[in-house]
């Protein structure tokens, strides 16, 4: 039973693959109608209102896999380009300016896992990020809230758990 369990989300994966005919998020061309993006890809896990009519929508594999993809679309329902948004190049975007925990879950989608950590005076809200570091390791970004989880307040990556080896390596 349990090579059933980890045959299940490839499984999975492969039968996405096959209903998508072979097209990756990242393919899809700016200007396509909404209505097609969510015909071939689902709807999102996350969407959130734009200033001018428009919305973000991200597709997300969290809590169990390492991709999401982003795009916004405008008033009209056409949407922008299609981007791969977890990773190490996105996560930085989180040391500029005030980021909310609405405008984390509308940039990335939602975590992995919410957490706290910290002793009585000094607890924190962790919100951590399955992903793929450089396309190769897998690795988790905890992005730290304040006490009372309402800024973030510093972000990093480390190894992930589930994939760690025998001998501390990242790999399965």
């Amino acid at each position: 039973m349990q090579i059933i369990s980890y045959l299940k989300p490839a499984l999975t994966a492969l039968f996405i693959l096959g209903l998508s005919g072979c097209t990756v998020m990242t393919d899809i061309k700016p200007g396509t109608p909404l209505a097609e993006v969510e015909k071939q890809f689902g709807k999102p896990t996350t969407t959130c209102q734009l200033s001018g009519g428009g919305q973000r929508m991200v597709w997300s594999q969290q809590p169990s896999g390492q991709y999401a993809w982003a795009t916004d679309v405008d008033a009209a329902g056409r949407v922008g380009s299609v981007d791969q948004i977890l990773d190490d190049r996105e996560f930085n975007k989180l040391s500029e300016g005030v980021w909310t925990p609405e405008r984390v879950r509308c940039q990335f989608g939602p975590p992995e896992n919410i957490s706290k950590v910290g002793l009585e005076n000094d607890v924190k809200v962790v919100w951590s990020y399955r992903y793929r570091q450089q396309n190769t390791w897998y690795m988790l970004m905890y992005v730290f809230f304040d006490a009372d989880g309402k800024k973030v307040i510093q972000h990093y990556p480390g190894p992930d758990p589930w994939y760690l080896g025998n001998d501390g390596s990242n790999r399965r």
